[in-house]
């Protein structure tokens, strides 16, 4: 896309008539560029905007979607996002959501309340099991 970036592409492609479209800025050479579109081509969003709308013209043009008609695809489509960076930004975002979220408290304990004790097979339920069943030493 830029001609003094890719330029020896542009020459090479002079010596067997293949016509050049070139997004060119205002210092960029235009020596064998055929079709010079006039943008910004130092930021990424101003390109692909750029391809955006080149591949609109060139639809509308062909005749398979029609001036009147609003196109659906966005421009947005067309930026490079780098997939690992991405992923970066959701893994802390999320980090963050948990960090922020409130901490709920521990349940207040009822002082006066009687202790839950389960009931064993044929005894009152107010005997507690001993920790462990070894036998006795006699």
């Amino acid at each position: 896309t830029d001609p003094s970036a890719d330029h020896l592409a542009i020459m090479e492609s002079s010596y067997v008539n293949i016509p050049v479209i070139a997004f060119c800025n205002t210092d960029s050479p235009t020596k064998y560029v055929d079709i010079a579109i006039p943008c910004n081509i130092k930021s990424s969003d101003s390109i692909g905007l750029m391809w955006w709308m080149l591949a609109r013209e060139v639809l509308r043009m062909r005749g398979s979607i029609h001036r009147t008609v609003e196109w659906d695809i966005m421009p947005d489509l067309f930026f490079f996002r780098d997939e690992t960076k991405e992923a970066e930004t959701e893994a802390t975002a999320e980090i963050a959501a948990v960090e922020s979220a409130p901490a709920f408290p521990a349940p207040a304990v009822d002082a006066f309340a009687a202790p839950i004790v389960p009931e064993v097979a044929g005894e009152p339920a107010t005997m507690m099991q001993p920790a462990s069943t070894f036998p006795a030493k006699e």
